[in-house]
């Protein structure tokens, strides 16, 4: 036998066809300092080592294989998009710029911040569409343009791994949800307007959806033992919940006039509304099923509105 020293009694842990399929336990059997050679004996490779070794070498490769089993068992896995995210983006863009030039013009008659602003007494007393419609007003242009700026920012991962459609009806269903809370924990004078609750809900909807599909937990148990034992499994499974946490306290926790209450209100939806939007496919849904969600918003959002402005 070519290639093993002749004052060691060297035995074979390993054999494959090929020498390819033996560098990764060859490459750990270096890492720990353990001496051995991959031997070609005219019809398979083998890994040898010293026979005083073999047991310290079998424990550690066994060792890989455990911790490794998820990588050996099923490739890693991507969470697949839907589409671009820009349709829902320029959907939300065009509805928030619009409103302004509607309620400068007084288009129908209509007093467009009395009849639409969140109101919480009037909520309450059953006026349900102020919970849509307050969030498509804004106080001023600084307002308008960070709520532009960061819901783009956030719904352009909404639409990516839900849909422009199916993804923006869930910003709409929990900004709805939020508003509806923040009405009910709030004093009867409270009002308010601005898509910032809304804006936070993709926020929490993205960051649930990811952790829910368990793309990087399953990514992290694929990682190796190092990650697992130590902890960063766990960490890594939880990243996108707690980079959308980390987000809100940057972003939304600030400012005189701030609704902090709808901020976290919004964030809450959005991380419910995710978690039982991952029990489903959206890459299922196709573009009908992408236009048919997307309608749905449109059609209560302009519901919300002929509702508001004739009552």
């Amino acid at each position: 036998m070519t290639g093993l020293s002749s004052s060691s009694d060297w035995v074979q842990l390993r054999q494959a066809a090929s020498r390819v399929e033996l560098a990764e336990v060859s490459l750990v059997l270096t890492a720990v300092d353990i001496d051995h050679r991959l031997i070609f004996d005219g019809h398979h490779w083998g890994l040898w080592v010293p026979g005083e070794r073999r047991e310290a070498a079998a424990s550690q490769l066994d060792a890989y294989c455990r911790e490794n089993r998820f990588r050996r068992l099923r490739p890693q896995e991507v969470l697949n998009t839907v589409d671009s995210g820009w349709f829902g983006v320029l959907g939300y863009l065009a509805v928030i710029w619009l409103l302004p030039t509607l309620e400068a013009q007084q288009v129908f008659g209509w007093d467009w911040r009395v009849a639409g602003g969140m109101d919480a007494e009037r909520v309450l007393e059953g006026e349900w569409w102020r919970t849509i419609t307050a969030m498509t007003l804004h106080a001023d242009l600084a307002h308008i343009v960070a709520n532009s700026l960061f819901g783009a920012v956030f719904g352009l991962f909404v639409g990516r791994y839900l849909g422009s459609g199916f993804g923006w009806l869930l910003v709409v269903l929990a900004g709805m949800l939020a508003n509806g809370l923040n009405a009910m924990v709030q004093p009867d004078g409270f009002r308010s307007i601005g898509a910032s609750t809304a804006t936070f809900a993709t926020l929490g909807l993205v960051g649930a959806f990811v952790w829910r599909r368990g793309l990087l937990r399953r990514r992290a148990a694929a990682g190796g033992a190092h990650e697992a034992s130590g902890g960063g499994g766990w960490r890594r499974a939880f990243a996108p919940v707690f980079a959308g946490i980390a987000m809100l306290a940057y972003t939304g926790m600030g400012g005189e006039n701030t609704d902090i209450l709808g901020h976290v209100f919004g964030f809450a939806a959005g991380v419910v509304l995710g978690m039982v939007a991952a029990l489903s496919n959206p890459e299922r849904m196709g573009i009908h099923g992408q236009i048919l969600a997307g309608g749905c918003a449109l059609v209560l959002l302009v519901a919300a509105w002929c509702l508001a402005g004739n009552n």
